[in-house]
């Protein structure tokens, strides 16, 4: 009976440290063989990123070396001096070493020393302000991302969603800010102009061209940008901002120089269809869904509570680059949004003061099932909006 119970007392302990090999061995896996992730911050493909993963590289292997020291030490320790069977011994008591406090303190601060010299120097590296950078203002709102790009010759500028274009071989200088005229909260001054309302903290991260930095309402904070080579990267909101924070991604576009002064001249130009001109379409954006409240598709410099979509068609992704751009997708999101991505919609059809933070439902949660105050819509009228959406090249 005893040999029996020690098997299972044995298997019992057992169980613990293989469910955490398992872990280890499952934390290890990678897809560095296969095709990129386009997300890892171990793989940099700019020199902001560069550096950022030269500064971690001796970091951590200081810190691994540190630890097998202490681990080491500790499990050392135990083993020499443990209680052995039969034995009943006190162990001696140290009280007050100074050299053993001098040492324990000595030694960390010299540790910190180290790792705090290539830090600060990259730190201030990476704040230097580059000469000739495109700059690009960028807005957190729950749960997207605008770019606005500067005012041409000519006075226009652009204003896009969750897709941000930048020249490969040049810095990019990133305005981060939470807080925006075309979100609800300003006030009106005396003049006549209106003060920004804000929204929460975000955080703006592309692993793979920079480092991370919070969007903070009410303060500008500012990052940098560079890209190598062509290729698409991703990035996305790492500070916790709400419900469909995890679905807050966005895509960076390296473009060469030429290809991408051709995408901002593009944006630029007029809608490829007029409202006026959409027919059918006219009416179910305008009147009877209201879709102009949030959205326009008539002005690429004009920021708006909701994506600016004057040039949808031109983009690869929408919602936040969390589906394909297909007209199927499309009808799926416009007919029942909050059905695909969390969001907090119920009100979002209620005039002022009703707030909400995403796009309604015209499937559901029609306001007191008011349905001709508040029209529920068919998959019909679904098609001609997302058709009208499509022809904005």
């Amino acid at each position: 009976m005893r040999l029996k119970r020690t098997r299972q007392e044995l298997r019992r302990r057992l169980w613990i440290p293989a469910l955490a090999t398992l872990a280890l061995v499952l934390a290890a896996c990678s897809t560095e063989s296969g095709p990129r992730n386009r997300q890892n911050a171990l793989r940099p493909e700019g020199k902001y990123a560069e550096k950022i993963d030269n500064l971690f590289g001796p970091v951590f292997w200081v810190s691994v070396l540190v630890g097998a020291l202490v681990i080491g030490a500790t499990v050392g320790i135990a083993i020499k001096y443990r209680v052995r069977k039969g034995e009943d011994v006190r162990p001696k008591q140290t009280h007050g070493s100074t050299p053993l406090e001098i040492g324990w303190t000595i030694v960390p601060a010299v540790i910190l020393l180290i790792v705090a010299i290539p830090t600060v120097s990259t730190i201030f590296s990476l704040a230097n302000e580059p000469k000739n950078a495109l700059e690009v203002h960028v807005i957190g709102k729950q749960w997207w991302w605008e770019f606005e790009y500067p005012r041409s010759d000519d006075g226009t500028k652009v204003v896009t969603a969750n897709e941000m274009h930048i020249p490969t071989g040049r810095d990019i200088v990133l305005d981060l800010e939470a807080c925006d005229e075309s979100l609800p909260g300003g006030a009106e001054l005396s003049d006549g102009t209106t003060t920004p309302g804000c929204n929460v903290i975000h955080s703006f991260w592309v692993p793979e061209l920079g480092g991370k930095r919070d969007v903070v309402p009410g303060h500008h904070n500012q990052m940098k940008l560079f890209a190598d080579e062509p290729g698409e990267y991703l990035g996305q909101c790492a500070e916790y901002c709400g419900l469909s924070h995890a679905n807050m991604r966005f895509r960076v576009i390296a473009q060469s120089p030429s290809d991408f002064d051709s995408w901002l001249a593009s944006q630029r130009d007029d809608p490829a269809v007029a409202l006026s001109d959409a027919g059918d379409a006219e009416k179910l954006f305008t009147t009877k869904f209201q879709c102009t409240n949030c959205h326009t598709t008539e002005n690429p410099a004009l920021s708006t509570y909701g994506p600016n979509l004057t040039h949808l068609r031109s983009r690869g992704t929408f919602a936040s680059g969390y589906y394909e751009l297909t007209r199927k997708q499309l009808i799926r999101w416009i007919l029942d949004a909050p059905s695909l991505i969390p969001m907090q919609s119920e009100l979002c059809r209620l005039p002022p003061p009703a707030t909400c933070v995403g796009m309604p439902s015209f499937t559901k949660n029609t306001p007191n099932g008011d349905t001709k105050k508040y029209p529920t819509m068919t998959r019909r009228e679904a098609e001609i909006l997302a058709d009208y959406l499509l022809s904005l090249e």
